[in-house]
């Protein structure tokens, strides 16, 4: 029983990481970076790249646990970790790649 409560906490953490992500990912890019380069306001830039960091790297090692837990194949894996390369290709794996077999 403590091994399916573990899955279940992991499988819960990896889905609220992946929206994390791409919603750090969003105010970042969408928000952040715009103050700083187009109101040349760049105060919200040190928070926003620190929580999108925390998120970043959460769902990266996240990720290595979730393919056991997934049964994802070697393709499947390495999709996962590259999407977080792209912006809010995180929440398409969540959508995607994270049915419980």
């Amino acid at each position: 029983m403590n091994n399916n409560n573990n899955n279940n906490n992991l499988d819960k953490y990896f889905k609220l990481v992946c929206y994390a992500e791409g919603f750090s990912c969003f105010l970042l890019f969408l928000v952040a970076m715009p103050l700083k380069y187009m109101f040349n306001t760049p105060i919200i830039m040190i928070p926003a790249g620190i929580i999108h960091g925390f998120f970043f790297t959460a769902y990266l090692i996240l990720a290595v646990y979730a393919r056991k837990l997934y049964k994802w194949d070697d393709e499947d894996f390495v999709f996962a970790l590259m999407s977080a390369f792209f912006p809010f290709a995180t929440i398409w794996v969540e959508k995607k790649l994270t049915k419980l077999n």
